[in-house]
């Protein structure tokens, strides 16, 4: 009886060394750091949106429709609560992205219309701001792609088998990578128009 499961405890042992559960675990905590880091980010630009617009609104003529538009994106994209638990959701992780490049719209286009106001570029603050703004959405790209290499050696993972049958098993299902709202809109290559004046 002994023996009997003492052999049983060597097979369990060697089963289970070679069904990837502990490679599935490394991973997906690499994919929930990754996504953490992408919630740093977004956070950073979000903290930095209010002094941007309190400083462009310094500016007497100022456009008042193009700063409701950054607050209001704001307001939306902040208003997700992003946990690592949304990277299990694709709707909500789709909902999250959504509002996360309303904002990144609504911010470039407050940027493109500050060159059109002399004083608020001249202005030392804003354009401290702009330079931090511009560093934190390269932030965002970076841990993005760290993001979308992290889910993508999960998803390799959870796919392959023999481990596809432990994920199934212990509930590991496929995670969402990051994907472009309008992928005709971005195949086209962008206009530029200087204007006559």
């Amino acid at each position: 009886m002994n023996r009997v499961f003492s052999l049983f405890t060597l097979m369990f042992a060697l089963l289970l060394s070679g069904c990837g559960y502990n490679t599935i675990q490394s991973n997906d905590e690499q994919v929930k750091a990754a996504w953490a880091e992408v919630l740093n980010q977004y956070q950073r630009r979000a903290d930095l949106v209010p002094n941007l617009v309190n400083v462009v609104k310094a500016e007497a003529n100022f456009e008042q429709e193009t700063l409701t538009q950054v607050v209001e994106a704001r307001s939306k994209a902040t208003s997700i609560q992003a946990t690592p638990e949304l990277i299990n959701d694709p709707e909500a992780f789709n909902k999250f992205q959504q509002a996360q490049g309303e904002l990144s719209g609504a911010l470039s286009r407050l940027l493109l219309i500050t060159e059109n106001y002399p004083n608020l570029k001249a202005n030392q603050g804003f354009r401290d701001l702009q330079t931090q703004l511009e560093g934190t959405e390269n932030r965002i790209t970076v841990a993005r792609n760290r993001y979308i290499k992290s889910v993508q050696e999960y998803n390799i993972t959870v796919r392959s088998f023999p481990n596809n049958l432990t994920a199934m098993v212990m509930g590991y299902a496929v995670k969402p990578s990051f994907t472009v709202e309008n992928e005709a809109a971005i195949s086209k290559p962008p206009t530029v128009d200087f204007g006559t004046k």
